[in-house]
């Protein structure tokens, strides 16, 4: 009868462990799906470095929409969100720091 707990907790921990597996092994595949979008971002929302250089950290937007912020997103939604590509991201920064 003392087998009866041990039986479920063993049992638990495999499950728990196929639900994990099976989760990192989806955001594996859909990186490969996604693309970087620029001026989308909310601030302290961007996934990574900005293309001006003045961080290198996720989260660190200071400015909601920057051309110069980006995440990563489902390939294909960028433009229907209105969003840049990293040709039109540097573009739009060479722009900006032309005026003046």
């Amino acid at each position: 009868m003392t087998s009866h707990p041990l039986l479920s907790s063993a049992l638990a921990s495999v499950l728990a462990l196929g639900l994990v597996h099976q989760a990192s092994a989806e955001g594996t595949m859909n990186k490969k799906d996604q693309e970087k979008c620029f001026g989308i971002v909310k601030s302290g929302e961007n996934s990574c470095a900005n293309l001006s250089g003045s961080h290198s950290c996720a989260g660190e937007a200071k400015t909601d929409k920057s051309p110069d912020e980006w995440k990563l997103v489902a390939k294909g939604t960028c433009a229907k969100m209105g969003g840049l590509s990293v040709e039109q991201a540097k573009a739009a920064l060479a722009g900006k720091g032309s005026k003046g």
